[in-house]
């Protein structure tokens, strides 16, 4: 036991190490994570310096990244959003599917001595690409939900959904006769819908409730054991039928979207994600077969080339069907040229079904980790011609800079505390056409928001992650309505620099709390009662037969000599400075 132990330290901390090195190194190059880890699984696995082992059983704990990268883009797709994208998923998802599948299928039939059979199990895997590599991508420049993105991530859905009769054809022309006694199509099919039918009633009457028992309780550490516990039994559950993991956790997620915690999930499972889907191009790194590369170098290079011009070439005639600018098109099958890290798990069962070879499985595998590593160049290369200038016409013949617009309308503002001074700035925003997200941790008051037909995310917004999370990135206003006293300058500063193009306001418990934000970047803090009790005072001297320029007179002659009071106090830092002016005896 304890060598065991010491050997899972031992591996671990090599390749965090080394993962921790080509990363940096890679990213600074500008070549992206993904390379990082793949050439650092490389060096450290057998083919070079054989620092570590057991590649298969890492890749199969590491699958747990996938797991979590699709319940995190399912927490992004409400039911609602998916059934407005079905065409792109079952129309366009399906024919590169079957389009790019076919090809390389005919391809290899054409370049080799292999049988149909054979050439079906090696080409029908090739033409799914990889979700780990593209999705993070996608995320990463902010582009997941504009309409590349989705129509990107329409395919890929459906290539996740595509692996139950992609598993289907492979058992049916298996040569194994132990495959023979194994579920037919059909009943793959109908155990699917079932599965899925299931766990969405799950989560509906057991998995929400559960979550709005913890909310209440207001556990961070009871959030994030759920939020494993959701996403590990879907994909057990999906296991246990024999279909995809990925995909019963793309519906875990897709349950939870439409409910208060998805803004608090996303944060909490953020991390972990990232961890294990490095993992998992670690030891596809270590799993590449540098022999096989060295005994057929033309081989796998030629049919790595080949993959990526054919499934570019398809995808891009999609997309022009899609009436895309020829631009967007060719950059989307750019993105999704490579092959997915699903080939390696068909390939698998091929070869359990006597379909291909181990050298088969080697060389194709290779062609698989040669073609991810490829997309990071592909996508610099992109970047050249993907956006067409914008340009307008102005007197001169000059170009006139066009306004910056934010990348996803629904976030253009975040009101970070629910309770009645919330609202009202909420209320406000909306009556304005302002798109707002709200967030707050009180479940109580979620709850009430949603009688009335209001939607508040369950979560901490003195968390940067969830600001994050919740689209600080592309709000135009962030505005802090928290009661008490719980906004410090440190994390005033430091959201000001994550999110640099927000503008930053600040409800003050009191005069305390303006004295302490002081030089904090907000915009401004306003106290929550200064207002609301200058009005009252206006008020009384009104019913006192006051004329309207002597109560003018006294606001004034209040307001000045208290913005010169406040001034001397946090100049000074003492709360007693410059009491001459107004008695202040409770600090308000």
């Amino acid at each position: 036991m304890e060598q065991h132990a010491g050997n899972l330290l031992h591996d671990g901390v090599l390749m965090l190490g080394f993962a921790l090195a080509f990363v940096l190194l890679f990213r600074r190059l500008g070549l992206g994570a993904t390379l990082g880890y793949l050439v650092a699984g490389v060096v450290i696995g057998p083919q070079v310096l054989g620092l570590v082992g057991g590649a298969q059983e890492k890749v199969a704990f590491a699958e747990l990244g996938i797991v979590m990268l699709l319940f995190i883009v399912g927490l992004e797709l409400n039911p609602a959003r998916l059934w407005k994208m079905r065409h792109e998923i079952f129309v366009l998802g399906a024919a590169q599917v079957a389009a790019c599948g076919l090809a390389v299928t005919a391809t290899v039939l054409a370049l080799t001595g292999f049988t149909a059979e054979a050439a079906l199990a090696i080409g029908l895997p090739l033409g799914l690409s990889s979700t780990a590599q593209v999705l993070p991508m996608l995320q990463s420049a902010g582009r997941l939900k504009t309409p590349f993105g989705e129509r990107a991530f329409a395919i890929l859905l459906f290539q996740d959904l595509s692996i139950i009769p992609l598993l289907t054809i492979v058992s049916a022309m298996s040569r194994n006769p132990a495959d023979a006694a194994g579920p037919t199509g059909l009943m793959l099919a109908l155990l699917t819908v079932v599965a899925i039918v299931g766990l969405v009633a799950t989560g509906r009457f057991l998995i929400r409730p559960l979550f709005r028992l913890i909310g209440g309780l207001g556990e961070r550490e009871l959030f994030v054991m759920a939020a494993l516990f959701t996403v590990i039994a879907s994909a057990l559950v999906m296991e246990l039928l024999g279909l995809s993991l990925a995909l019963g956790a793309f519906i875990a997620g897709v349950m939870l979207a439409d409910t208060p915690y998805r803004h608090e999930l996303e944060a909490d499972m953020e991390p972990l994600r990232g961890l294990l889907l490095g993992l998992f191009f670690l030891a596809v790194g270590m799993m590449l077969d540098l022999g096989a590369i060295a005994e057929r170098p033309g081989t796998v290079i030629g049919f790595a080339v080949l993959l990526i011009v054919i499934k570019t070439a398809i995808i891009t005639v999609l997309g022009l069907w899609l009436k895309m600018a020829w631009r967007s098109a060719l950059a989307l099958g750019l993105l999704l040229s490579q092959g997915g890290e699903f080939a390696f798990v068909l390939y698998t069962a091929a070869q359990k079904a006597l379909l291909i070879s181990d050298t088969a499985v080697s060389v194709f595998g290779a062609v698989v980790t040669l073609s991810m590593a490829s997309t990071p160049f592909l996508m610099m290369f992109a970047r050249r011609f993907r956006a067409a200038p914008v340009t307008a016409a102005v007197a001169g013949g000059e170009a006139a800079p066009q306004p910056a617009l934010p990348r996803d309308l629904s976030a253009r503002a975040l009101v970070v505390g629910y309770g009645r001074f919330g609202q009202t700035t909420a209320q406000v925003l909306e009556a304005a056409g302002i798109s707002v997200t709200l967030i707050d941790r009180d479940q109580e008051r979620i709850d009430i928001a949603a009688e009335f037909g209001f939607t508040v995310y369950y979560g901490d917004g003195t968390r940067l992650d969830l600001l994050r999370q919740a689209g600080g990135a592309d709000a135009q206003l962030i505005l802090f309505c928290i009661d008490k006293d719980q906004v410090e300058p440190d994390y005033i500063e430091a959201v000001q620099k994550a999110f640099p193009q927000a503008a930053i306001y600040v409800r003050g418990y009191d005069r305390r709390s303006v004295m302490k934000l002081a030089h904090a970047p907000q915009r401004y803090v306003l106290r929550e009662v200064h207002e609301s009790a200058i009005r009252m005072a206006l008020l009384g001297l009104d019913a006192l037969g006051l004329s309207e320029s002597d109560i003018d007179r006294a606001e004034d002659l209040y307001r000045r000599q208290d913005r010169e009071r406040l001034r001397a106090q946090i100049n000074t830092g003492d709360l007693r400075a410059a009491r001459y002016r107004l008695p202040d005896p409770e600090g308000g």
